[in-house]
């Protein structure tokens, strides 16, 4: 199926590519989701009429991420949980534990930001992690996990 693409899709193309991706991928998630359209005829005027439109938008999206991501780069966070003597946490650190422990300390971040390729923490000590605030801006992160009694 052809579509044109409403927003930068990552492995795909960006803003206004028409691309031929399978039928259920389309269907099932780039035109329910608003990232993309039929390739009509139709949807090619009404998409060259908005064009400068949504290139305004996303350029919106990449200001703000690269500001969000210069507040927040180099910046260290603390988190306590009960932990055994010899270091293991009773539970983990998820990436809704950090973005709840950012946003106490005034960084608005979506958990879904939060990058966790190893999975959950499940000891005490300091950890480096990265934030994905947009598809082409990123910001790295030190969490520090302590134990507590």
């Amino acid at each position: 199926m052809q579509v044109i693409l409403m927003d930068k899709v990552v492995n795909l193309g960006n803003l206004g590519d028409v691309v031929k991706v399978k039928d259920g991928y389309a269907r099932n998630f780039l035109i329910p989701t608003g990232r993309a359209r039929r390739a009509t005829q139709a949807n090619m005027d009404a998409f060259a009429a908005q064009k400068a439109e949504l290139e305004r938008v996303a350029a919106e999206k990449l200001a703000d991420a690269q500001r969000r991501a210069e507040k927040v780069e180099g910046f260290v966070v603390t988190i306590r949980q009960k932990a055994g003597v010899d270091g293991r946490l009773f539970g983990s650190i998820t990436n809704a534990d950090i973005a709840d422990a950012l946003k106490a300390q005034g960084h608005d971040t979506a958990k879904s930001e939060v990058r966790m390729p190893e999975g959950p923490f499940k000891a005490i000590g300091e950890y480096p992690v990265v934030l994905g605030l947009h598809h082409d801006v990123t910001a790295s992160i030190k969490v520090v996990v302590a134990g507590e009694q």
